[in-house]
């Protein structure tokens, strides 16, 4: 059964076309979003439009979401590098545009699917979406993510992710230089009252602590590592965008969509960088790194020359 929904242009997405707030929005691929307005399943202010039609702050977005596809996930090659495997765990560098399991809404590629695909052997522990899942990466976050092969395996994880004994690491490029340059923010999570689409800091919500550092500044952004002590649905671009320094590239959240243009990066500047975690066969302490894609490479890069101010 179809779903109706109804979101309200964030200034983020504001000078945007239709189909590309459509699909940022509701999670669907850029070709379904614009399907859907083609059809008149999406509206801006109750009126049908162009696919092609720029977005206003504020505007009203009526959509008549897809009936949900198939929970099982479908094998799907997906260009992702092992970092290790043995017969307890798989660690692989998820790729941005890769969801971590099939979901309501998502229509692309999954880690589960990929690595069925790959003919990789993951435990049947989990619901069926996401058998082996122990913790999760944001579509548009790349990095280091544990898949668990092994019964074992996922209880242990799960307790390990659950107790907060996992070290997780990420690198996040944010607008502006946050002061102090080293800080904790304590700030519950839960879904943003006045748009349900997203999350935001709300009393009451789920406690959520993120730890940063600045590890290099350049003009008008600064590279932070961060270590998570909770694991909540986007909770580094919720807090850094709740201290106003959000993530670059993630207009969601607050972020400058000129910026984002100036360094060619359609996505958050966000990436699990390192993973720390007990062997739950051998019992020793493991730790795994990720390079930087080339993405976020590239705009790192153009962003130390300083020439865009």
């Amino acid at each position: 059964m179809s779903e109706f929904r109804t979101y309200f242009v964030p200034d983020g997405l504001a000078g945007e076309r239709v189909d590309v707030g459509v699909s940022r929005l509701t999670g669907l691929s850029r070709t379904k979003a614009g399907e859907l307005v083609e059809e008149g399943k999406a509206t801006v202010d109750r009126k049908p439009v162009g696919r092609s039609r720029r977005l206003l702050s504020g505007e009203r977005l009526d959509v008549e979401l897809p009936d949900p596809p198939s929970q099982e996930p479908v094998e799907t090659p997906v260009d992702m590098d092992v970092v290790h495997e043995d017969a307890d765990i798989i660690v692989v560098d998820k790729p941005a545009g890769v969801a971590a399991h099939p979901s309501v809404g998502w229509e692309g590629p999954n880690v589960v699917g990929a690595l069925r695909a790959a003919g990789v052997s993951i435990t049947s522990y989990g619901p069926a979406e996401r058998q082996g899942i122990v913790h999760r990466l944001d579509v548009g976050t790349s990095g280091l993510m544990v898949v668990a092969k092994s019964e074992r395996a996922y209880t242990t994880l799960k307790r390990a992710f659950k107790e907060r004994t996992v070290t997780k690491t990420y690198h996040c490029l944010v607008q502006g230089h946050p002061f102090p340059q080293k800080g904790t923010i304590d700030a519950p999570i839960a879904r943003d009252t006045r748009h349900s689409w997203k999350m935001g800091v709300v009393s009451g919500g789920r406690p959520s602590i993120t730890h940063y550092e600045t590890i290099e500044t350049m003009a008008g952004a600064s590279l932070l590592e961060i270590d998570l002590e909770t694991g909540r649905t986007h909770q580094i671009r919720v807090h850094m965008s709740a201290v106003h320094h959000p993530a670059v590239g993630d207009p969601l959240y607050g972020s400058d969509p000129t910026l984002s243009e100036k360094i060619g990066l359609d996505r958050q500047w966000l990436h699990a960088v390192s993973l720390s975690f007990e062997h739950p066969g051998s019992g020793k302490a493991v730790s795994y790194h990720s390079d930087y894609p080339e993405d976020l490479q590239n705009a790192l890069d153009i962003l130390r020359e300083g020439d865009l101010w």
